[in-house]
């Protein structure tokens, strides 16, 4: 990244996504999560116009599909099956981060069509060297551009919650069922008889004690499960030295200890929220430090929209709308390309019916508009 002017790459329309500042890619390159070493080769493609910088694309060469969040380790056993190799392959993307953004980076001043093109035939030019091309949690319009351009797309389901202009969590809850209120109003009263207070803070705030605590607990989660944690301790304390205004941390404390955490990011209009660690099992307090914190920052600071990560139908029921995400595919070989189409079609299908049908169990007495338009499809 340091080949990359930071200033030049952060004028590109990022749409105010945390995940694509310069500083955000330095960080994972600094601290050893992405490099030839990791699987993540950085392929970065630009577009110039006289010497200025005008399209950017966040390129990797990877070597495994692990970080990504758009599952084809189906795919690649199927090449393998046959003697064909499906690494190394092409990935646009934010490492480890399954948060929509745009992808094909343009400058506002410049031709978006024209840069498009331009970025989308340099990652096309390397596509010899790999059996495929693949654009992660692309926006829905780059999902419409990029299928005209004979890529697959791909769609998925995450919860999301959008802020309705509300002056208070109490407001928010006015807006549940009554049988939805009280589950929720009993899961944080449950959390605050227990004497656990809360802190929601900048990650430059905190001291190197404390990193070193939430650190712990962060990769407490991932021990648990069996995996190393994808990102460093220096990571965390690069961003939060480089990218003022952007990681939140939100702390449970109980007699005068930190117990559980949320890492969090902050984008222009979007909290993102991350990963999370608790040193025991505390009824009803990862729905606490993960969710109602998070909405309650939100609400205090007038951000219209929470992306709380992958997975989890029991976000529903704390106010989080099914909501869709896409991705794109250029599948090199035309058997594997057919078969994969196929797939994408029927899986699409399976998508938007399971979509639709945990959307009858949102805790709200009526859909908004803007719950409704995310299950729209471009």
């Amino acid at each position: 990244m340091a080949t990359i002017t930071a200033s030049a790459w952060d004028q590109l329309e990022l749409d105010g996504v945390p995940f694509l500042r310069h500083a955000f890619f330095q960080a994972l390159e600094r601290s050893g999560a992405i490099g030839a070493d990791t699987g993540w080769e950085l392929r970065f493609q630009t577009v110039d116009d006289n010497g200025r910088l005008v399209g950017g694309l966040p390129l990797f060469q990877k070597m495994h599909s692990w970080g990504e969040f758009v599952f084809d380790f189906a795919w690649a056993n199927a090449y393998q099956r046959h003697g064909l190799n499906y690494y190394p392959k092409l990935v646009v993307a934010t490492p480890y981060t399954p948060a929509t953004g745009p992808r094909l980076l343009v400058h506002r001043e410049a031709d978006r069509v024209q840069v498009q093109h331009a970025l989308l035939a340099a990652a096309r030019t390397l596509e010899p060297a790999a059996s495929s091309l693949h654009l992660q949690f692309v926006t829905a319009e780059e999902s419409t551009y990029l299928k005209s351009q004979g890529l697959l797309t791909r769609v998925d389901c995450q919860f999301h919650w959008h802020n309705q202009n509300f002056g208070s969590f109490e407001d928010f809850l006015a807006t549940f069922t009554a049988e939805k209120r009280k589950k929720v109003k009993r899961e944080r009263r449950r959390v605050s008889e227990a004497g656990i207070t809360f802190q929601m803070r900048e990650g430059c705030m905190l001291t190197p004690e404390e990193w070193q605590r939430i650190y712990a607990l962060h990769a407490n989660t991932f021990h648990r499960h069996g995996h190393e944690p994808y990102l460093s301790l220096p990571f965390f304390m690069d961003i939060s030295a480089h990218l003022a205004k952007t990681l939140y941390i939100a702390t449970a404390h109980h007699n005068d200890l930190i117990i559980a955490t949320a890492i969090f990011f902050r984008g222009s209009n979007t909290l993102y929220g991350r990963y999370w660690g608790a040193d025991a099992d505390y009824h009803s307090l990862h729905f606490e430090t993960c969710y109602h914190q998070g909405i309650e920052y939100c609400i205090a600071e007038n951000i219209q929209h929470f992306e709380p990560g992958t997975q989890g139908e029991h976000k529903i029921a704390r106010g989080f709308s099914p909501t869709l995400t896409h991705s794109a595919h250029d599948i090199r070989e035309p058997r594997f390309r057919t078969a994969i189409d196929t797939f994408l079609q029927e899986e699409r299908r399976g998508v938007l019916g399971y979509a639709q049908a945990v959307t009858d169990h949102v805790p709200y007495k009526q859909m908004t508009d803007s719950q409704d338009l995310a299950l729209s499809l471009p």
